[in-house]
């Protein structure tokens, strides 16, 4: 299967359980520590949300921030933001992430739990866009799970993209992208980029901040 494909299982998959989504908030206690280590993050006047999902973090960082705009692909999950994220300070956006232009730049990019999500040959590209979206002096921001994860699930072998098979209540068998960054080999990753990142290890999952390369022209 190539990436395509898989991305728009992927993005059937979040569209098919955006109501089941939150659960895992209820059940992992990793994730229920994460908010901890939120007030820490530089996050700061305009920020731009990517892949928001049912907006568990707009509301922290509308709070902190001049204003939001929160991105996401799937309408059933950002129906679910809006009503979670009432502040005046906050845009939604849906869009195919893989194929948007920002139109403007951002003080902070921030993404949780996406970046697993991101095919491994399109992650350069990726980092492109975000570095593109970025204020001279912003911050790219962001949350994910680190390789102690893997355990948790069903990872599919020899695949040219890294797949795990997930299910919702119904049953049904979704494949998505989920790649396991650890911490010591994506701050490598972003070095090779040209980026500047600090990238700690937090209950099972990874904080990351970076800045972008400096443009020489």
């Amino acid at each position: 299967m190539d990436d395509h494909a898989l991305l728009a299982e992927q993005m059937a998959y979040y569209r098919a359980g955006a109501a089941e989504y939150d659960r895992s908030y209820a059940e992992r206690d990793d994730l229920r520590a994460l908010p901890t280590v939120f007030d820490d993050l530089p996050i700061a006047g305009d920020v731009l949300e990517l892949a928001c999902g049912t907006g568990r973090w707009t509301p922290l960082l509308a709070a902190r921030a001049h204003s939001v705009t929160a991105v996401d692909a799937a309408a059933e999950v950002l129906a679910i933001a809006r009503t979670r994220t009432p502040s005046h300070n906050v845009q939604f956006v849906q869009t195919n992430l893989f194929e948007w232009t920002p139109p403007q730049r951002y003080d902070t990019v921030f993404f949780a739990f996406w970046l697993s999500h991101v095919p491994p040959a399109r992650l350069p590209d990726f980092w492109n866009s975000v570095a593109a979206a970025l204020a001279p002096g912003g911050n790219a921001v962001f949350i994910d799970d680190g390789p102690a994860m893997a355990a948790e699930e069903d990872v599919l072998p020899d695949r040219s993209v890294p797949t795990a098979v997930r299910h919702w209540n119904d049953g049904r068998p979704y494949r998505i992208v989920k790649v396991f960054h650890d911490a010591e080999t994506l701050t490598g990753d972003l070095t090779a980029l040209g980026w500047s990142a600090h990238i700690r290890p937090v209950s099972g999952n990874f904080v990351g901040v970076a800045k972008p390369p400096v443009p020489t022209d």
